[in-house]
């Protein structure tokens, strides 16, 4: 199957379902599994594209990503500590992204959350914004028995004087894509190829490290989704839960 094949397959199971949604009315989450991070993006520009033509309500992508190292529209490849000749053979692609911020990993192990929200109905100001993110992700962890926080000055969430989660986003006429990566059991090694966000002193950890054992994927996930209905006042009616398979990779 090609790259972008997977997206399409699934944005035909949303398409011509005309309805405007807000922030008490129903939302969509799409669990999608294990989904190359150029279809992602694809799928996101175009389920965008909908939520701001009034096509779709409001819509949670939670996929994880085969390796990729992303450069966000302030990314420095000085904050990428390996050459491009090693990352290829550890079997990690660099991408440049659209999103905000500076580097950051995606991986297995790692939950990516894309929230596809149009910010009229939940408020216009970017930084409140920011905020919920950082709250759904550290009422999921709360819930999992690990204790996040904020670090002042900085976006995301950390646990003790070590990161957890990483934030970035893109708006187009108040309508989100990208979002959040939340490192669950993540290659370590991998993690520590980058400067997360272009901070130097911010080890990275995750949930399986945080408590010292195996955390089933989808608890996590289930975490994630009630938590970010209950911050941002959704319902999830007629739920739409579909895995993409690898076979969306090439």
């Amino acid at each position: 199957m090609g790259r972008f094949a997977a997206a399409q397959s699934l944005l035909s199971m949303i398409a011509g379902q005309k309805q405007a949604s807000t922030s008490t009315e129903p939302a969509r989450v799409l669990d999608l599994g294990l989904v190359d991070y150029e279809a992602a993006l694809h799928l996101q520009t175009d389920l965008r594209d909908r939520r701001i033509a009034g096509d779709i309500p409001d819509t949670l992508l939670l996929l994880e990503h085969p390796p990729v190292i992303t450069l966000g529209r302030s990314g420095s490849m000085g904050n990428v500590l390996a050459p491009e000749t090693e990352l290829a053979e550890r079997g990690i692609r660099l991408f440049h992204s659209n999103r905000g911020g500076d580097v950051t990993y995606h991986g297995p192990g790692q939950i990516v959350g894309y929230p596809i929200l149009d910010l009229t109905f939940h408020g216009t100001d970017l930084r409140k914004h920011l905020w919920k993110l950082e709250d759904v992700l550290i009422l999921a962890l709360d819930g999992l028995g690990v204790k996040g926080r904020r670090r002042d000055g900085y976006t995301g969430v950390w646990v003790g004087r070590n990161k957890i989660a990483s934030i970035g986003i893109h708006v187009k006429r108040w309508v989100t894509m990208h979002g959040f990566a939340l490192n669950v059991a993540p290659d370590m090694e991998h993690l520590s190829l980058i400067h997360h966000c272009g901070i130097t002193d911010a080890p990275m950890t995750s949930v399986e490290k945080a408590l010292a054992r195996p955390v089933p994927r989808e608890d996590v996930r289930l975490r994630i989704k009630n938590a970010f209905a209950q911050v941002f006042g959704l319902a999830y009616t007629d739920a739409v839960a579909r895995r993409a398979s690898s076979r969306a990779k090439t």
